[in-house]
């Protein structure tokens, strides 16, 4: 039987439709008009927000229960160390969306409606560049937060967001979000850390662009692909994920044409490997001498 909130999502608002509801249902039902009344419980603002504008990009699936939503928000992500009461307040608001690869969560200059978390696949964040070039500024797995600080103070999204692969991904209104900040400090500076880390990144991609050479700039970024996100066995760090030519280039400042003409050699070379479209680093310290300026 599909439960009653997938029609909700998908009859206009001027039919009448009165499924059936099976057991399953009603217990979902209950347990979502409970979550509801926590959010009241804890004095967060209603969302001021619908899915009108939402329908026409993401894949909607029957709503996702939010004691599942709350075991994700607990599980690794800026809210893990907030109290349970607060997390089931925000798991009542939240909505899960899946995007295929290559599919935009949103735009650069949006209107900004939602804090976003990664829940299974990856997420690249991008500009466009004065040429009309895209720029990858960002690579984000599961659990990482993404469009918070745009949506809390209430301006446009800076940059775009796009699924590298077929993700889902969970959506929570900021004004609840904003309640809890003021109510929890450590959860403040939990995001100001986050943020201060990825500023500090950034600020190393910028200055890579601008004064070293691409040899360079593809190893230094290959190098902070591998140690945060590959799994180390017998071959090295492997990246978990595949990496186009096309989505390094765009990381890196340069054309798919020298991306592929530098990757091909390190390949001959053995600097990197390849298995499967998935890059492996055997060596992080050979890579960091080519990361040198004037190492090419």
């Amino acid at each position: 039987m599909v439960p009653l909130t997938y029609y909700a999502l998908w009859i206009p608002k001027s039919a009448t439709v009165v499924p059936a509801q099976s057991p399953a249902t009603r217990t979902q039902l209950r347990a979502s008009r409970e979550a509801e009344n926590s959010v009241r419980a804890q004095d967060i603002p209603a969302p001021l927000h619908d899915d009108a504008d939402h329908t026409s990009r993401a894949r909607y699936h029957p709503r996702m229960p939010a004691n599942a939503i709350a075991d994700f928000l607990k599980a690794g992500t800026v809210f893990a160390d907030l109290p349970a009461d607060d997390i089931a307040a925000l798991a009542a608001v939240a909505r899960e969306d899946r995007y295929q690869a290559r599919e935009f969560l949103f735009n650069e200059g949006d209107a900004p409606a939602w804090f976003w978390l990664v829940r299974s696949g990856r997420v690249k964040i991008l500009r466009q560049s004065r040429g009309g070039k895209e720029v990858v500024l960002e690579l984000l797995g599961p659990g990482e937060p993404f469009g918070g600080m745009a949506a809390l103070e209430g301006r446009p999204y800076p940059a775009s967001a796009q699924a590298m692969e077929a993700s889902a991904v969970i959506r929570i209104p900021p004004e609840p979000i904003a309640a809890l900040a003021r109510r929890h400090p450590a959860f403040v500076r939990e995001m100001a850390g986050m943020l201060a880390r990825r500023l500090r990144t950034a600020h190393d991609s910028v200055k890579s662009l601008a004064s070293n050479p691409v040899e360079a700039r593809l190893a230094a970024r290959l190098i902070r692909l591998a140690e945060s996100e590959g799994a180390r066995d017998q071959r090295g760090l492997v990246l978990p994920f595949r990496v186009t030519r096309q989505t390094l280039a765009d990381m890196t400042g340069t054309t798919v044409e020298t991306t592929i003409r530098v990757l091909s050699r390190w390949l001959k070379k053995g600097i990197v490997e390849e298995e499967h479209g998935r890059l492996i680093v055997p060596s992080v310290e050979v890579l960091r001498e080519l990361e040198e300026p004037g190492a090419e």
